[in-house]
C-alpha cells in the first residue's frame, strides 16, 4: 500500500532478550510495561503511530505475553499500512488469547486491505461463533460476506471473449449537456487551452463531461499500450527534469507543484511515479489532469503504475467509490483498463531507474527483464511486477519479508548489486510517506520521494519533488507544505468497511 512512515520497529523481537515464559517476567517489568503501554496509547490517540509502535514494542520486550500489547501494535501497524506486521501481531495476540475479539478484527482488517477477503471472512466467522449474540461482529461479518459475494458474482458474469470496454463504447452516443460551460476537446484532441481550463474548472469543483473523460481514457490507453513496461527517457544537456512521487488524490497539492515548479511542457518535462489516486477525495481530478498532460506532451510527460493503480486498492481506498459517485460504474472499468497499461518503470539517461515500489527477491533481474514483463493485468502477489509496485528498502543488509505483506524489503547490498549488474547510478522510488517528503538511503543509492503533503490530512509530513538535469544527475530536492482544499475529507469515497474499525 502506498504509504508507510518508514523505519518502524519490527514485530520480530529477539528471543535472546525476551523471557521464555510468563513466570520469568519480574513484577516490576510487568508494572513498567503497563505504564509504557499507556504512554503508547496516548501517542496512538494523537495519531503519532510510529511513536506508538516504538512504545508498544518496548512494552512487549518487558512482558511479551500480553495479548493486548500485540493487538494494540497491530492496530498502529494498520494505520501506517504495515499490513504484514499487523497480521503477525494479530496472530500473536490470538496465540495468547483465542477470545480476544479485537485481534480477529485487526487481522481481518489487514487481510481486507490486501484484498484477501475470504481470509478476512474466516476471522469474522470465528468471532460470530465465539460471540453469536455480538451485533457488531455480525455486522462486520455480513459486510465482508457481501463483498465476497459481489466479487464472486462479478467474476461469474465476466466474459472471456477478449473484448475491452474501450473497444465497445459508442462515443458519439454520449451527449454534452447544452448548459456545459467548461473546456472542449478540439477535434477530439487535448490542447493546451483545454488543460488550462480543465485545471481551473476542477479547482472550482466542476465536472468534465463523461464523453470527454471516455475519449481521454481511450486515447491514453492506446498511448500506454504502445510502450514497453520499462520506458527509457533521455534528458539532454542542461535541460531540467522533475520526478514526483505519490499524489493520492490531493489535487490542490498537485496544482501547488505546478505553481512552484512550472506547468508541464516540452521545456519542463515531468515523471509522476504512481499512486495518483485513492485516499484523497479528488482522485478523478488528479488522474484526468495527469492523463491530459500525457496526451498533450506524450514525449515529455511520463506516468508509472503504482500499487494503487489496481482494482482491489481502488475498491477499498476510494477511487472506485469516487468514480461511481461522479460518473458511473462503467467508467471504473475503463480506468482499470488504462491502469493495466501504465509502464512499470522508467530509466533516465541509462543511469537512473525509477519505479514506484522497489527492487527484487532475486539478484538476477536485468533491465531487459523489466522491459519484457507482461503488465496488462492486475498486479500478481509475487514476481517482478509485484516487487516493482510493492517493495521497500530497509537499512539492514539482505532481504526480509515485507512489512506490508506484499513484495520484499531490500537492503543496501541488494541495491548495490542491482546497480552494478545494470550499470546504473541510483534508483528513485516512492510508495512511503516521509516526514520531509523524501529520504536518501543505501549510501545515496536509493532515494524515496513522496509528493502528498500532510497525507490524508493527518500525517503532518512535507511533500517533495526531485529536479535534475541531463548533464548533472545529482538530485535536488524541493519540499513544501500542504495547501488548503475544499471541505471534502480524505477517504470520503472509501469502502464503508473502513468505517467499521
Amino acid at each position: 500500500m502506498a504509504e508507510t512512515m518508514g523505519n518502524e520497529s519490527t514485530t520480530v523481537e529477539s528471543n535472546e532478550e525476551l523471557p521464555k515464559n510468563p513466570s520469568e517476567v519480574k513484577d516490576e517489568d510487568k508494572k513498567k510495561a503497563e505504564e509504557i503501554k499507556e504512554e503508547a496509547n496516548v501517542f496512538f490517540k494523537n495519531e503519532d503511530y510510529s511513536k506508538a509502535i516504538e512504545k508498544y514494542s518496548e512494552a512487549i520486550r518487558l512482558n511479551p505475553f500480553v495479548a493486548a500489547y500485540y493487538g494494540n501494535r497491530s492496530f498502529a501497524y494498520l494505520r501506517t499500512e504495515c499490513f504484514g506486521y499487523a497480521l503477525q501481531d494479530a496472530s500473536k495476540a490470538l496465540s495468547f488469547d483465542k477470545n480476544y475479539l479485537k485481534a480477529y478484527y485487526r487481522r481481518a482488517s489487514a487481510n481486507m486491505a490486501l484484498g484477501k477477503f475470504k481470509l478476512a471472512l474466516k476471522d469474522f466467522e470465528a468471532v460470530t461463533k465465539v460471540r453469536p449474540s455480538d451485533k457488531d461482529a455480525k455486522m462486520k461479518y455480513d459486510e465482508c460476506n457481501k463483498i465476497c459475494k459481489r466479487l464472486a458474482f462479478e467474476k461469474a458474469i465476466a466474459t472471456d471473449d477478449g473484448k475491452c470496454l474501450s473497444d465497445t463504447i459508442d462515443i458519439e452516443s454520449l451527449v454534452i449537456e447544452p448548459n456545459y460551460d467548461g473546456p472542449h476537446l478540439q477535434d477530439g484532441k487535448v490542447t493546451q487551452d483545454f488543460v488550462e481550463q480543465l485545471m481551473e474548472g476542477y479547482k472550482e469543483q466542476k465536472k468534465l463531461p463523461k464523453k470527454y473523460v471516455c475519449q481521454i481514457l481511450i486515447q491514453a490507453k492506446k498511448l500506454f499500450s504502445e510502450q514497453k513496461s520499462l520506458v527509457y527517457i533521455n534528458v539532454p544537456g542542461s535541460s531540467k527534469f522533475t520526478i514526483c512521487g505519490d499524489i493520492h488524490g490531493q489535487y490542490y497539492d498537485l496544482l501547488n507543484i505546478f505553481t512552484m515548479n512550472g506547468k508541464p511542457s516540452e521545456e519542463n518535462p515531468y515523471l509522476f511515479n504512481g499512486d495518483f489516486v485513492d485516499r484523497g477525495s479528488f482522485s478523478v481530478e488528479c488522474i484526468m489532469t495527469l492523463l491530459s498532460y500525457k496526451l498533450l506532451y506524450p514525449k515529455h510527460f511520463y506516468m508509472a503504475r503504482g500499487n494503487h493503480e489496481s482494482l482491489t486498492m481502488n475498491q477499498m481506498y476510494g477511487f472506485e467509490g469516487e468514480v461511481k459517485s461522479k460518473y458511473s460504474s462503467q467508467l471504473c472499468e475503463l480506468f482499470t483498463e488504462v491502469f493495466n497499461w501504465l509502464p512499470l518503470a522508467h530509466c533516465i539517461n541509462q543511469k537512473i531507474l525509477v519505479m514506484h515500489g522497489g527492487l527484487f527477491s532475486s539478484d538476477d533481474v536485468s533491465l531487459d527483464d523489466i522491459a519484457m514483463t507482461p503488465r496488462n493485468k492486475q498486479p500478481p502477489e509475487s514476481g517482478i511486477m509485484c516487487e516493482l509496485l510493492w517493495s521497500d528498502p530497509q537499512p539492514q543488509l539482505g532481504r526480509a519479508p515485507s512489512k506490508r505483506g506484499v513484495g520484499v524489503q531490500f537492503g543496501p547490498d541488494v541495491t548495490r548489486k542491482f546497480l552494478e549488474k545494470n550499470k546504473l547510478e541510483y534508483v528513485v522510488r516512492s510508495h512511503e510517506v516521509k516526514n520531509d517528503g523524501y529520504e536518501v538511503m543505501h549510501d545515496g543509492k536509493c532515494i524515496t520521494v513522496f509528493s502528498a503533503p500532510n497525507y490524508c490530512d493527518t500525517m503532518g509530513n512535507k511533500g517533495a519533488y526531485i529536479n535534475l538535469t541531463g548533464d548533472n544527475l545529482t538530485p535536488k530536492f524541493t519540499t513544501y507544505e500542504a495547501v488548503p482544499h475544499p471541505n471534502v475529507k480524505p477517504m470520503a469515497y472509501a469502502n464503508p468497511f473502513f468505517g467499521l474499525f
